[in-house]
């Protein structure tokens, strides 16, 4: 301090006009950025609602017995065929409910499977539930 008077900085008497601009342009560059994540949200979106309906278009085929009952499902998990040998036909009505039971399961976790697989690729590196 000499004679009454302190050195400012020369950011401390950069005009107005110079400060404003510079902080503009850093609200730019952030705004710019949220644009590119909202982008890619969107698309990751759209991507995901495609292979949400190719998936509804799949079947899966679930089956018990030595391949002697069948059922097929879409991937939204909406049974489509059974297919029972005609020789179990005459057996246990218990035993071919439990074979009707398993093929069903196995119908169901071979789409849950195959909606893993399919939707890994689009989500790969996010946490979201259920996917």
């Amino acid at each position: 301090m000499r004679n009454g008077l302190r050195a400012v900085s020369s950011r401390a008497i950069e005009p107005f006009s110079a400060r404003h601009n510079r902080l503009k342009r850093g609200t730019k560059s952030v705004k710019a950025g949220l644009g590119n994540i909202l982008k890619q949200a969107q698309k990751m979106q759209e991507d995901l609602q495609r292979a949400q309906e190719e998936l509804a278009r799949q079947e899966v085929v679930g089956e018990a017995g030595g391949g002697m009952v069948k059922v097929t499902m879409t991937g939204r998990h909406e049974a489509k065929r059974v297919e029972i040998d005609p020789s179990l036909l005459a057996d246990d009505k218990e035993m071919l409910e439990d074979l009707v039971l398993a093929a069903v399961q196995g119908a169901v976790n071979q789409g849950k499977a195959t909606m893993a697989e399919e939707m890994g690729s689009l989500t790969q590196g996010l946490n979201i539930p259920g996917m």
